[in-house]
């Protein structure tokens, strides 16, 4: 396999031991939470070049990702849904393994990594891939879509899966732009433009 040329950082993650008084702050509030311990890369490194606003997006993130009533297969499955759309590499590498953990086929997961439809999933998780891909594509859902998630979620399950998109839309963005370190022996999950 031919070696991919991987984008250069234009953010390079910060050593730990490097951090100012309100760097550790964060970095403490972020493994303190439902996380735990995590390796300070990703919008976690991001966030560190501005600590007030990475407290409240930390927060937020802890809850979205471990703290809805979205059981943790299906809440994987639209961060996966969200990395496709976005191309986010980091975000795949971290969450691909995550969702496979908590239940996604792996034949799913590849069907979502190469932009198709993974016909042979749930239906659950087909409601979510269908209205996933609306939402990003026309930005709004259509009835039948929105009813095919909301009999399984409810009104809260609505609100918080709209959540976890949208969290995740903006991690995406913020590890695109700024070309997150992703792990060099990783193979990238997506071509790079």
């Amino acid at each position: 396999m031919p070696k991919v040329k991987r984008p250069k950082t234009r953010l390079p993650n910060p050593r730990e031991e490097e951090l100012n008084a309100e760097q550790r702050k964060l970095l403490a509030a972020i493994q303190s939470g439902p996380r735990g311990k995590v390796p300070l890369s990703g919008p976690f490194a991001i966030w560190m070049q501005a600590p007030e606003f990475g407290h409240y997006a930390q927060a937020l993130g802890g809850y979205v990702r471990l703290c809805t009533s979205i059981e943790p297969r299906l809440s994987e499955f639209a961060i996966l849904c969200t990395a496709r759309h976005w191309r986010a590499q980091y975000e795949w590498i971290a969450h691909a393994p995550i969702a496979e953990r908590q239940g996604v086929k792996p034949a799913t997961i590849k069907a979502i990594q190469a932009g198709r439809r993974p016909t042979k999933a749930p239906a659950d998780e087909l409601a979510i891939y269908d209205f996933v891909k609306e939402l990003y594509r026309d930005r709004r859902v259509s009835d039948a879509v929105f009813k095919r998630v909301h009999k399984r979620f409810g009104n809260k399950g609505m609100v918080e899966l709209l959540g976890i998109l949208g969290y995740y839309a903006m991690v995406s963005m913020m590890l695109n732009v700024f070309r997150a370190e992703t792990p060099p022996d990783k193979p990238l999950p997506f071509k790079e433009p």
